[in-house]
């Protein structure tokens, strides 16, 4: 098979969710730019329409949805809205996700259970009601599951929920993975190491803190979104044919230092 044919995702359906901004719109450019129809579902329904319109005027099928991940009904609709607008769903990124810096001193229930509900529960659930219809069309798919390279090692203080939650979706693509595999369903994972989005500028990281981390980076410098869009391409085509339980470090060699 040609290349061409190799990363072409023509006839593909693929939803995004977070991908309004950041890492997620990475992926959905990417994906979109090599022919599936995307779904862009994220809490925002504003950017979310916005960041779909941005994809449609180049050309390619695009569709802007709220969705909060931790609602079943939310995520219901969202597959519901996948096969009525496009047809189906072949691909699933799990990518939305949040990481309010807390203490674990000062950290309340409620903003443990917040994180999880997110970051983990949220992938369960699109992962459940996605794989369910990707059953029922019996042409396989693939899951993509945006972990972190804080599901391999400690973050910093004040990330206990987010690491917590980023380890429990890395052994969840494994154990999904071994589940799916007889319905020709992959589930992979993408870790990304730091990465320049709206969301890490939102965190307030200042200059001097950022030098220092990027002198931590063998790369000396943060990823771009596409640096992930690039390699959920890779998963989400038949250039990963044959891996699956599998989780790719994009980290600029950070894990290294």
């Amino acid at each position: 098979m040609p290349i061409s044919q190799i990363i072409n995702l023509s006839g593909k359906v693929a939803v995004v969710t977070g991908g309004a901004s950041g890492i997620g719109f990475g992926i959905a450019y990417r994906l979109a730019e090599a022919g599936a129809a995307v779904l862009i579902a994220d809490l925002d329904s504003i950017k979310a329409k916005e960041s779909a319109a941005d994809l449609s005027a180049k050309g390619w099928k695009a569709l802007g949805i709220e969705c909060d991940v931790s609602k079943e009904a939310d995520v219901k609709e969202m597959i519901e809205e996948a096969v009525s607008s496009f047809g189906g769903i072949h691909i699933l990124v799990n990518n939305a996700g949040i990481y309010p810096s807390i203490p674990l001193s000062k950290m309340t229930f409620e903003d443990f259970d917040k994180v999880l509900a997110i970051n983990l529960e949220g992938a369960f659930l699109c992962t459940k009601y996605a794989t369910d219809q990707m059953i029922k069309q019996g042409n396989g798919g693939k899951v993509i599951n945006i972990t972190s390279i804080d599901a391999l090692h400690p973050s910093m203080i004040g990330l206990a929920h987010y690491d917590s939650s980023k380890h429990g979706l890395w052994g969840f693509t494994k154990n999904a993975a071994l589940e799916y595999a007889q319905h020709k369903i992959w589930v992979n994972a993408i870790a990304p190491g730091g990465i320049a989005t709206p969301g890490v500028e939102a965190a307030g990281m200042d200059a001097k803190a950022l030098e220092a981390f990027e002198q931590k980076i063998p790369m000396h410098r943060m990823g771009e979104s596409d640096d992930i869009g690039k390699v959920a391409l890779f998963l989400a085509s038949d250039m990963s044919s044959y891996m699956t339980g599998s989780q790719i470090v994009v980290d600029g060699g950070v894990l290294l230092s």
